[in-house]
């Protein structure tokens, strides 16, 4: 049965595959020039859901400018085709492509097929079959990706109970339990998204010097500078007695990068000082690499700050 997106891909990528004779079936999404591949049904090319190709590299990049037709059943006959980069790579004796758009038009991906042998001119007569399953695709796609911040909403209220009593932010069981439904969605639709790992530099020496109310402080400050700079779709928590991340949903490396600078700002208005790691999600790796990434930065980070600390000193 087909009840959303990821289930259709699947069905149509295998009647398209059962129906014509190429050997290799995709849907993709585009993003920057990532070219990652949602669903897959093949059997020489070895490629696999997760793989991430050059967008610029590749046929559909060309077909979606117009440059190339959606469907070539000879592809080295036509020039831009012939002269991509993946034809190189790869040997592609057909190509059979069609966009697959937002609701406001601009592209999301694409639907796709390549064989190794060139294929019957007949197969051109299908373009308005291929078509059609790449705007069955797009309409499919445009109910879920409107659907998805009331989907947001929900889970957020039936995570409201795992929240930190000191900050209100999200405590580890909330974090894992929303980071896990992000993933999913970055598998079903490609979207970008970064991890940011915070860790205080001096909670000890606070407690220590000052008391535990003046941790609490300090804590609790860390808490409303982060969410006085995070978007109303990021996640944050606090997830250790001096430890924080935030995931940046939907969000690419340099909007992440742009919001650590606005963290850094927080951070020197509320005193506070932090070392801080990042991490982009990467499509065959996932989001819980994405946190182990973002964590060795953060303290890759704190090493150096410690090791300027001891070179003063002496």
């Amino acid at each position: 049965m087909v009840h959303d997106f990821a289930s259709a891909t699947q069905a149509i990528i295998h009647f398209l595959r059962q129906r014509f004779d190429l050997d290799l079936w995709m849907v993709t999404r585009t993003e920057g020039n990532d070219w990652i591949v949602l669903a897959v049904e093949e059997s020489e090319y070895n490629v696999k859901a997760g793989t991430v190709f050059n967008w610029s590299d590749s046929f559909c990049s060309r077909m979606v400018e117009g440059l190339g037709p959606r469907i070539a059943p000879q592809s080295d006959l036509i020039d831009v085709y012939r002269t991509a980069p993946i034809a190189s790579a790869v040997k592609i004796g057909a190509y059979v492509g069609a966009p697959i758009t937002k609701e406001d038009g601009s592209l999301f991906g694409t639907l796709c097929a390549i064989d190794p042998n060139p294929q019957s001119e007949k197969i051109r007569d299908e373009q308005g079959l291929i078509e059609l399953m790449a705007d069955l695709l797009s309409s499919i796609l445009h109910k879920e990706l409107a659907a998805a911040d009331a989907t947001r909403r929900a889970e957020r209220a039936e995570a409201e109970a795992a929240r930190d009593v000191l900050t209100s932010l999200y405590n580890r069981r909330g974090w894992d339990q929303l980071l896990e439904r992000e993933e999913d969605r970055c598998r079903r639709y490609g979207n970008p998204a970064c991890v940011i790992s915070i860790d205080l530099d001096a909670l000890k020496f606070v407690n220590d010097s000052q008391g535990h109310a003046a941790g609490d402080r300090l804590i609790i400050n860390t808490s409303n500078a982060i969410q006085d700079v995070v978007r109303l779709n990021d996640i944050a928590a606090r997830v250790g007695g001096d430890e924080f991340f935030i995931l940046c949903i939907e969000c690419t490396l340099d909007n992440a990068k742009a919001l650590i600078d606005r963290l850094h700002q927080s951070f020197d208005k509320a005193g506070v000082s932090a070392s801080i790691g990042l991490a982009q999600r990467h499509p065959e790796k996932g989001l819980i690499a994405a946190c182990e990434e973002a964590d060795a930065k953060m303290y890759e980070e704190k090493r150096e700050k410690q090791q300027l600390l001891v070179g003063k000193n002496h």
